[in-house]
């Protein structure tokens, strides 16, 4: 695995900017703008982590049984990435629906609600091993 590598999926203009964070911490940010071009990126090449904002499927925006726009994602780190520490942030209204993850069974590594107002719990995160 690549212990370098942190890809920011910024689908949402609430997402905040950890660049700096990232960049204290030795870490190269490979943003993207979409979970399919996340997808991309962990089919090159294994990350350290992953960084995503969490959305949930009110109605059937999202194909088959999935219920948010991060299960398809969280099914690919099992085959391409599976060590990639996952770092979900939700608004505070939605918190409650991340147990729709569980039915993917890949562990999440923290979950940050918005808006992040201190680095510190972020920080924590990737001091984590």
């Amino acid at each position: 695995m690549s212990s370098s590598i942190v890809v920011t999926v910024v689908e949402s203009p609430f997402f905040p900017d950890f660049s700096d964070l990232y960049q204290h911490k030795g870490l190269v940010e490979s943003r993207v703008d979409s979970i399919r071009k996340a997808i991309s990126v962990i089919k090159k090449q294994p990350v350290a982590y992953i960084v995503v904002e969490f959305f949930y499927a009110y109605s059937t925006n999202y194909s088959g049984i999935y219920k948010s726009n991060i299960e398809v994602l969280l099914v690919s780190l099992r085959k391409y990435s599976p060590n990639t520490k996952v770092i979900v942030l939700s608004k505070k209204s939605e918190i409650k629906f991340i147990n729709v993850l569980e039915a993917v069974d890949y562990p999440l590594h923290g979950v940050l609600q918005l808006p992040v107002t201190s680095l510190a719990p972020m920080e924590e995160l990737l001091n984590i091993k």
